[in-house]
């Protein structure tokens, strides 16, 4: 049944995030350090949007995971991703699993990283009564960064053990964004899966996994530094599963970049 015209417009309002939150999330994954001040300067305005995009979205009736899954997807294609080429650049020459080693140590120090400074955050506003209303728009915020940060280490793993996703950029991270729904890797021989990756049960799994994802962000809200503690080792844990389960999964997919050969050795005068 062809859907309303008025419905139509209505669930773009609901799932179009402003160009703001696209760009904040742009900035707080792309490549290089942050500094503390203005990574937490940037989650906070990301917060802000955030909040006001729930707003809109409670006022048109949308569930807390049906809106957190259309902002993503919404924002997915403003999530940098390096080709080959240019992560080996920026990780000292390194290939192969050498270079898969890095991107997950560097993932999990930056997942780590939002998780103290949102974990920080919520343990201020429980300290603060009065601000406690406010706290599960940063946990939002934490949640939609640390899956662009995951998202952007999985689609980069599959550049490294060379198993190429076809498509626009657009069409591609989706695809990357619904194997994050599931944790694993794409299965280049699927020809559908860019195609089908829009389909309702992968929508539904990044709804799950997204409130999974801000459930384990919840566990944050507590006095002083426990917040702080718990946000950054919850991230740096999951972001290493996720990474682990992926490089398996590519390496059946597809094997890494083979060894380089052995050098010949120089025959010795008889």
């Amino acid at each position: 049944m062809a859907q309303p015209e008025k419905d139509k417009h209505t669930e773009n309002e609901i799932a179009g995030p402003d160009n703001e939150v696209g760009e904040l999330v742009g900035k707080l994954t792309a490549p290089g350090e942050l500094e503390p001040a203005e990574r937490r300067r940037l989650l906070g305005r990301l917060a802000q949007a955030l909040a006001n995009g729930a707003k809109k979205a409670r006022a048109n009736g949308a569930g807390r995971g049906r809106w957190l899954a259309d902002v993503f997807l919404n924002i997915a294609p403003r999530i940098p991703i390096r080709d080959l080429h240019t992560l080996s650049e920026h990780h000292h020459g390194l290939t192969g699993e050498q270079l898969a080693d890095d991107l997950v140590r560097t993932a999990q120090k930056a997942t780590m990283t939002v998780g103290a400074i949102g974990g920080a955050l919520a343990a201020a506003e429980f300290a603060a009564p009065p601000l406690l209303l406010s706290a599960p728009a940063q946990l939002v915020a934490e949640t939609i960064v640390v899956a662009a940060i995951e998202v952007k280490l999985l689609a980069e793993l599959h550049e490294v053990y060379g198993v190429r996703v076809q498509g626009s950029g657009a069409q591609r991270a989706v695809a990357f964004t619904a194997a994050w729904a599931k944790q694993r890797g794409i299965d280049p021989l699927t020809p559908t899966s860019v195609s089908l990756a829009l389909g309702a049960a992968t929508k539904t799994a990044l709804r799950n996994r997204l409130l999974r994802t801000l459930g384990r962000h919840l566990t944050t809200l507590g006095p002083f530094l426990t917040g702080a503690i718990a946000g950054g080792a919850l991230n740096r844990m999951a972001t290493k599963k996720l990474g682990e389960a992926v490089r398996n999964d590519l390496r059946v997919k597809r094997p890494a970049v083979p060894p380089a050969p052995e050098r010949p050795r120089p025959e010795l005068d008889a």
